[in-house]
């Protein structure tokens, strides 16, 4: 499915960062970034921009090629990792900081995931998330059908524990990035900080 998205001409979800990440990405402790999903490169190439050493993994050969270029359009280095999120381990304390934008996997893949996310980040680290809440469903307006694959406070408390919430909240907004998120949108936004006491 995503290799036959991302291989158009154009950037199915466009090349500027998500309004979110770009609101908030000082939040993250400079070093090195990991975005999760990446797909075509556009949160990466923006926090690269940044100063940040950003790693990008994604399912989609096609997406990580598109990254590629963008990031050579813009001048800026990128790590590129072609990966299942199902089976990628995302290391101990590795990362000063971890991005999620509407990463949409199934729930069991999804819980392993943060939960390595927990041990992942270094003490101090952050992730920053945006993601779809089930309400979506009803917007039609991007996202999927699939209501396992969203999110909600209640689930990002349940599988982010041990990481302190710094905002944490749900709402409808206005996603406008590229043809696939278009519209006002059910989303649930999240910044957590690993403990810098925590060794």
């Amino acid at each position: 499915m995503w290799d036959e998205r991302y291989s158009g001409k154009n950037y199915a979800y466009g090349t500027e960062p998500n309004d979110f990440l770009k609101e908030k990405f000082s939040e993250l402790p400079k070093g090195n970034v990991l975005c999760l999903a990446e797909g075509e490169g556009r949160n990466a190439v923006f926090l690269a921009e940044q100063g940040f050493a950003v790693t990008a993994v994604d399912l989609s050969a096609v997406g990580l090629d598109k990254a590629r270029s963008l990031a050579a359009s813009r001048g800026v280095p990128l790590i590129l990792i072609h990966a299942d999120l199902a089976e990628f381990d995302l290391g101990l304390n590795q990362w000063d900081g971890i991005v999620s934008i509407f990463c949409a996997l199934p729930s069991p893949i999804r819980r392993r995931m943060h939960k390595q996310v927990v041990n992942a980040l270094k003490p101090g680290g952050s992730i920053i998330i945006e993601a779809y809440t089930p309400q979506q469903v009803e917007n039609n307006t991007g996202g999927g059908k699939d209501p396992d694959q969203m999110q909600t406070i209640l689930s990002l408390k349940q599988e982010l524990s041990g990481l302190s919430f710094t905002h944490l909240i749900e709402k409808q907004r206005d996603v406008n990035e590229g043809i696939y998120h278009t519209g006002l949108s059910a989303i649930v936004q999240a910044i957590a900080f690993k403990d810098p006491d925590i060794t």
